[in-house]
C-alpha cells in the first residue's frame, strides 16, 4: 500500500514539474520571439470603450491597458501615455475590443449622435411622396406601411402592384425615430422626404421604383394581409 502511494505521489510531482516546464518554455519562447526586435508600449482596448468614456475611466476600469508590442506593427499616432492632459479627454466614438488605441480617438467631447437610427442589417432609403400618397398627416416615424408602385410595363398598360408589403418608416421630413423614443403626434404635411428602413435587396428594388414609377404608401393596420401577387392595370381596374 505504501509503495502504491509513493508511485502516485511521484506521478503527481512529475506532472507538476512538466506543467511548470511547459509554462517556462512558453514564456521563454515569447522572450525569444521578441529578442532582437524593437518593442514599445501602447494602449490596446481590452473591451469596448463606449463613446463619452474618459481616458482616465478607460484605464481605471481596464477597458484599455498598456501592452508591449513590436514597434513595426504599431500604427502611427498610437496612444502611449495617459497623463494629466489626456485623462479628462473622452472617446469621441466607440473603440472596439482589440484595437490599438489612437490618441486621436480621445477629444474634448464625443461626436454628435447619429441623426437617424437604422436597424441592424437594413438600409435607409429616402423617397418623396405627395401628401395623399403618404396617408396625409397620419404617417409618423415608427409607422409600418405598404408601398405600392404604379408603373408602365412593356405592354404599355399602366399598372399598379405591391412593391414592398411591410416597411418601417424611420423618418418623415425632419422628424426621426430615435432608439427608445416615441413618434411625435402627427406627421409633416406636403411633399416631404419619407425615409424607410429595408433590407439591402429590397432597397435596390425601391430605388429602381423611385426612378421609374410612382410610389404610394398605405398605412398598415393590425393583422393586415397584403397579397403581393395582386396587380391592377387599366383593363382590370373595373372587374366585369
Amino acid at each position: 500500500m505504501a509503495r502504491r502511494l509513493i508511485v502516485v505521489l511521484a506521478a503527481v510531482v512529475a506532472a507538476l514539474v512538466g506543467f511548470v516546464a511547459v509554462v517556462l518554455y512558453a514564456r521563454g519562447a515569447d522572450q525569444r520571439a521578441l529578442a532582437g526586435q524593437t518593442t514599445t508600449e501602447v494602449y490596446v482596448a481590452q473591451q469596448v470603450v463606449p463613446a463619452g468614456t474618459t481616458a482616465a475611466d478607460a484605464v481605471s476600469r481596464g477597458l484599455i491597458t498598456r501592452t508591449r508590442v513590436m514597434t513595426e506593427g504599431v500604427p502611427a499616432g498610437a496612444l502611449q501615455t495617459v497623463d494629466d492632459r489626456t485623462r479628462p479627454l473622452v472617446a469621441t466614438t466607440d473603440i472596439a475590443a482589440g484595437e490599438f488605441v489612437l490618441a486621436s480617438r480621445f477629444g474634448a467631447m464625443p461626436l454628435a449622435q447619429k441623426a437617424i437610427a437604422v436597424p441592424a442589417g437594413q438600409v435607409a432609403v429616402a423617397v418623396q411622396l405627395a401628401d395623399p400618397a403618404k396617408v396625409a398627416t397620419f404617417l409618423t416615424p415608427g409607422s409600418h406601411v405598404v408601398l405600392y408602385d404604379s408603373y408602365e410595363p412593356a405592354s404599355g398598360q399602366r399598372a399598379t402592384r405591391v412593391l414592398l408589403p411591410d416597411v418601417l418608416v424611420i423618418a418623415v421630413g425632419a422628424s426621426v425615430l430615435a432608439p427608445g423614443s416615441t413618434a411625435p403626434p402627427g406627421g409633416a404635411s406636403g411633399p416631404v422626404p419619407l425615409t424607410v428602413a429595408v433590407p439591402p435587396a429590397s432597397a435596390l428594388r425601391l430605388v429602381h421604383a423611385v426612378q421609374t414609377g410612382t410610389l404610394y404608401a398605405g398605412l398598415l393596420g393590425v393583422d393586415s394581409r397584403i397579397d403581393t401577387r395582386a396587380e391592377v392595370d387599366n383593363a382590370t381596374l373595373f372587374p366585369r
